[in-house]
């Protein structure tokens, strides 16, 4: 005999829970700067400014610590992921290597039915880079790039370009999105997607191509203007 219904439960269900509300509000301070990269934060100095206990904190790192977003560090606290001139360079390299030709094996496999859901992602994103809200950008903009790989059939791949994503978001986003350039970045998505629909897988590609290239173009241009020997992400 079942016990009575626990109805409290499902409300509470449909309410952010205080891990999750820490976790978001993290992430956001993470991806505008005002957590600075390099730097080690405590659960206990963080949960006063939040006022919470540290416990919700260090719940709320260890998901960022599975994002890519901080490192956790033993008995010191957890690290903001500083993003290398090396690593952007090779984490861009393999994406270049992996996405367009998926993007181009996937085109004949995108029905029509599904280019309405992703053309509203695509408005999502550059809704996102306008109003600078780059939590809902980086939202955006990795659901639709993993929606279209997934149609290229390899559940691995799509994950693993996840996870490369992941390791390079972060970096210049505030800037970029300061100058506007964000946006532009933004409305290529659009392009992406008139390709295919009219089945050119071909174009499909050069245009993933291009778009992952502005991730290296843009990222050495913001090195470039703060520091000029760290504009070359190739080792000499």
């Amino acid at each position: 005999m079942s016990g009575p219904e626990l109805r409290s439960v499902v409300r509470l269900s449909k309410q952010p829970s205080i891990r999750d509300t820490v976790t978001r509000a993290l992430r956001s301070a993470i991806i505008s700067g005002e957590m600075q990269p390099g730097r080690v934060y405590s659960a206990p100095s963080l949960g006063e400014q939040f006022g919470v206990s540290a416990t919700p904190i260090r719940e709320a790192m260890l998901d960022l610590v599975r994002e890519g977003l901080v490192i956790a560090l033993p008995n010191r606290g957890f690290q903001v992921t500083e993003v290398s001139p090396r690593d952007l360079y090779e984490v861009t390299e393999l994406r270049l290597m992996l996405e367009p030709p998926a993007i181009e094996r996937a085109t004949p496999f995108i029905p029509a039915e599904a280019l309405p859901g992703l053309r509203r992602q695509a408005a999502a994103i550059v809704e996102g880079a306008e109003t600078g809200d780059l939590i809902g950008y980086l939202t955006a903009d990795s659901d639709f790039h993993l929606a279209l790989l997934q149609y290229a059939g390899n559940s691995r791949l799509t994950e693993l370009v996840a996870s490369l994503r992941s390791q390079t978001r972060l970096f210049g986003l505030a800037s970029l999105a300061e100058q506007g350039r964000l946006t532009a970045s933004a409305r290529e998505h659009d392009a992406m997607l008139d390709a295919i629909e009219a089945g050119d897988g071909v174009r499909a590609r050069e245009l993933v191509h291009a778009h992952i290239e502005h991730v290296l173009t843009d990222w050495s241009d913001l090195a470039a203007a703060g520091s000029p020997s760290a504009a070359e992400p190739r080792p000499a």
